[in-house]
């Protein structure tokens, strides 16, 4: 029997992804690829199986989580290749970190509630942090070590602030919040006014962005999530002022900002109709 054709799975998936970087026969495709090459693609299978659970086509949610599967395998092909770990390496740190995790799971300890359990993670994780500067000669780690920089910008920001907010570091409500954005936003107002530079107004309006960010947090709000939704929303309506445009053999280019807010009011007054 060729590996190709193991009756395990993922048994039959590492050997073709050993056949594929084979420099005797393999896709050459695959062999001139590095981590940096492939870990853009890691992402987008990530964003793409999000998609797929938003919208809730297992179909595509199963086929998708292939695709993020390969991707784990391709780089720990790669790794084996070069002599730093193989897949059973990746497979096995994390089962001994999972255990090590849930020790009200596989062990004696008590969790009462969840909320128990996640302040017990995150305990552990600290502990984790403090060993990893501690072997970097490190004298403390810092509470923000850890938060990786490629993350999406609104993603790292909401780590950011959960990471500040368990020490202490944190507005007591959310109320305050919406006053630090108003403030950001008079601060921008100020920056226009007098003309200033593209940095200084890049600087308020990130200050904007992030108090915003920690407005939603605030409020129990995944900023990442909502910021799609209103993405999609945008998409939605504006898709349906071209639509009416085109009904009466007109463009976007042929109207007008007038006329396309009056449509624009009107698909919105159509979506609510329809709730």
């Amino acid at each position: 029997m060729r590996p190709t054709d193991h009756p395990d799975p993922l048994r039959r998936l590492l050997a073709i992804m050993v056949r594929l970087r084979d420099p005797q026969g393999g896709c050459v495709w695959d062999i001139e690829q590095s981590f940096a090459t492939i870990a853009p693609h890691t992402i987008e299978e990530a964003y793409e199986v999000a998609d797929a659970i938003a919208q809730s086509d297992m179909a595509a949610f199963r086929e998708e989580l292939g695709d993020l599967l390969l991707q784990v395998v391709f780089h720990a092909q790669m790794a084996s290749e070069a002599g730093h770990f193989a897949f059973d390496d990746v497979a096995t740190t994390i089962c001994d970190k999972m255990i090590e995790r849930h020790p009200h799971v596989f062990g004696d300890a008590e969790v009462a509630s969840s909320v128990a359990q996640t302040r017990q993670w995150e305990a552990q994780k600290a502990e984790e942090r403090r060993r990893k500067a501690s072997a970097n000669g490190q004298s403390a780690p810092s509470a923000l070590d850890g938060v990786i920089l490629a993350l999406p910008a609104l993603t790292r920001a909401i780590k950011v602030q959960n990471r500040a907010a368990r020490v202490g570091f944190d507005w007591s409500a959310a109320d305050q919040v919406l006053d630090k954005i108003q403030e950001e936003a008079a601060e921008i107002a100020h920056e226009m006014a007098t003309d200033a530079p593209p940095e200084r107004l890049d600087d308020e309006i990130g200050d904007l962005l992030f108090a915003c960010v920690n407005l939603a947090r605030k409020l129990g709000i995944e900023p990442e999530g909502a910021l799609r939704r209103g993405t999609a929303k945008f998409e939605r309506r504006f898709r349906r002022v071209e639509a009416l445009l085109a009904a009466a053999g007109r463009t976007p280019e042929m109207s007008d900002l007038d006329e396309m807010e009056a449509l624009w009011d009107r698909a919105k007054a159509e979506e609510r109709g329809s709730d």
